[in-house]
């Protein structure tokens, strides 16, 4: 007999959102709660990043990006759970400084550490939580069969009760000790990073140095749609909002089907580019910016206000408008796609 049993798997979500920004945002203190920016920090670890545009647009931020706006540095070290809380590391980055680190392993199977705005997060098995001693949280797993149980622990570093030889943090100290002893590769990376970096403490644990670059792809001759902020609709269904969506996930991926010259056989494929607003298509030459690395959510911040800044400022009425398309290492990813200066649609793939 055939198994045709369901799987037990959970289906992705993603959630759209269309929102308008204000005509004003501070670029050094930018709104934490309103999207894109709630979304860009609601991933605080990514591992590849892309920034769509027109040609045109791209000329403009060209030079910004060549700079220290379009370039992150990162470091990959090998060290315990211990020594991120020893005393000259733990008051360094964490009580003075701003670091992120994301330590090694697969989330649902391996046990696996991260830490970002203070906050220290271990994802546990069982056999390991019950013998930290630790308190945590049980992780839903959504009623599957045959799903070991798995827990996560969280501690806010920065809260002053989290001192060596206060009580919580001491417990802390000696489950690294006794239990999450082992030396497990790491990914680094200081937020708060200044020129001089000759006597930081991740020095002594011969950090691998490592630069995530943007590197540009011209993408020619591609088939858009006129994206105006006049064309958008007020309401979108599911299927409007998943068909551009797909439109931008084919334009990170250069596929051919979005070409004007393209000629494969309709009984193969018959993918059209969405037309919005029944405003027609144009043919234009797009610019693919790639970052590939351990990369914040300030540097994509950093990057949509800079092109925001030079939306409006091509020739034509189908050039205001951008898009950033970002995944996460444990597995989801968001999209944002800015049309004129004040319309953003995104979507969150959780």
């Amino acid at each position: 007999m055939f198994d045709f049993s369901k799987q037990d798997g959970p289906s992705s979500k993603c959630y759209f959102t269309h929102s308008i920004l204000p005509n004003y945002i501070d670029p050094a203190q930018p709104s934490t709660k309103k999207k894109p920016f709630s979304t860009f920090l609601s991933q605080p670890f990514t591992h590849t990043a892309d920034l769509i545009l027109p040609e045109e647009i791209y000329e403009l931020i060209r030079k910004e990006l060549d700079g220290q706006i379009g370039t992150a540095h990162y470091a990959r070290v090998y060290m315990s759970l211990g020594a991120v809380i020893a005393r000259d590391f733990f008051t360094e980055y964490i009580k003075k400084g701003n670091i992120m680190m994301l330590s090694e392993g697969r989330p649902g199977v391996d046990n696996v550490f991260s830490l970002y705005g203070g906050v220290l997060k271990l994802e546990l098995d069982r056999p390991t939580y019950e013998r930290c001693g630790l308190v945590g949280k049980p992780i839903e797993d959504g009623g599957r069969k045959h799903k070991k149980a798995r827990y996560v622990v969280e501690f806010n570093l920065r809260s002053p009760s989290m001192l060596h030889g206060k009580k919580g943090f001491e417990r802390l100290v000696w489950a690294c000790k006794n239990v999450l002893n082992n030396s497990i590769t790491w990914l680094f990376h200081d937020l708060q990073a200044s020129g001089d970096e000759s006597e930081t403490p991740i020095l002594k644990h011969q950090p691998i140095l490592k630069l995530a670059s943007q590197t540009p792809t011209i993408l020619p001759s591609i088939s858009t749609p006129t994206l105006t902020s006049a064309s958008l609709p007020t309401i979108y269904p599911p299927e409007a909002s998943a068909s551009l969506l797909e439109y931008l996930h084919l334009i990170s991926l250069d596929s051919p089907r979005i070409r004007a010259n393209d000629s494969i056989d309709p009984y193969l494929c018959r993918y059209e580019v969405p037309d919005i607003g029944d405003s027609g298509t144009l043919v234009r030459n797009l610019v693919r910016v790639r970052w590939h690395g351990f990369i914040s959510p300030k540097l994509m911040r950093d990057v949509f206000l800079m092109a925001l800044k030079k939306v409006g400022k091509g020739n034509g009425e189908g050039e205001e408008w951008f898009a950033l398309h970002v995944s996460a290492f444990h597995g989801g990813a968001y999209s944002v796609l800015q049309v004129g200066r004040k319309d953003t649609l995104v979507w969150e793939c959780v």
